[in-house]
């Protein structure tokens, strides 16, 4: 999968989903393959996902998408990441990072400070705010200057502080906060190095999903969305967005957040 286009600054049709294979980023990797105008999708998962739902996919856009191996808190990975990237020669016009962590098998969102744990605080920052920086240290080498393009990291509306008026969450929280000036100081880099991109964070809406699955109760009725019109959602956002836009905290309706 190797595209020519971009190179002049036109759009080469390539786009980018990191943390593909389930839940928001997998709607956002079957809404793309859907479009006339991309012609093709790369579709990052971990190492060990399970893969049945991207290998339905991939049977089914056989010419049109590609799964690569990606575990964004490993270096080595992510370095391996970026050599495939270098082979892309017409560059992404749109990458996703909608791989993130909110709780696992041992992280659960705390609800007090006696709660934290800074192995557990760690792994979220690696995941939530490092990982994303990480994957457009790669990304960026293969744009080129006046290609206009976008690079959008699904943040989420607990990561504002000036919104946060319940307190708790605070791994998930803070990580979320950091990841938001890390998109918004690598916007203003983008600035001189990639005039015409665009480098956002924005926040999906509450979406039905693994993650948000044991804290759906606190959800108001009409408030919850399926991954499907979610990632219309933030398809309409993000292909409508372009430098002007840059550094912005974005909701899923195109709005701005505080920070």
């Amino acid at each position: 999968m190797s595209h020519d286009a971009g190179r002049n600054g036109q759009p080469s049709g390539l786009r980018l989903v990191i943390g593909g294979n389930r839940g928001i980023g997998l709607a956002l990797v079957e809404a793309q393959l859907g479009k006339p105008e991309v012609s093709g999708v790369i579709a990052t998962h971990r190492p060990a996902a399970d893969l049945s739902e991207l290998s339905k996919l991939s049977r089914q856009y056989a010419k049109k998408l590609r799964l690569l191996p990606l575990d964004v808190t490993s270096d080595s990975s992510v370095q391996a990441f970026g050599r495939f990237l270098a082979s892309q020669s017409a560059g992404i016009d749109l990458a996703i990072h909608a791989a993130g962590l909110l709780h696992d098998k041992e992280i659960t969102p705390e609800k007090s400070l006696s709660q934290c744990d800074s192995g557990h605080l760690t792994r979220l920052f690696q995941v939530n705010s490092i990982g994303p920086l990480m994957v457009a240290g790669e990304l960026l080498p293969i744009q080129a200057r006046n290609q206009r393009f976008t690079f959008a990291a699904l943040s989420a509306m607990v990561g504002s502080i000036g919104d946060n008026r319940l307190g708790g969450w605070y791994g998930y929280r803070a990580s979320k906060s950091a990841l938001n000036q890390f998109i918004r100081t690598l916007a203003i880099e983008c600035k001189m190095k990639h005039p015409r991109a665009a480098i956002v964070a924005i926040h999906p809406g509450t979406t039905d999903t693994r993650l948000s699955r044991p804290f759906q109760k606190n959800v108001q009725d009409g408030m919850l969305y399926t991954p499907e019109v979610t990632a219309k959602r933030l398809l309409d956002v993000l292909e409508g967005i372009d430098e002007n836009r840059s550094g912005e905290f974005l909701n899923w309706d195109g709005n701005t957040i505080p920070w």
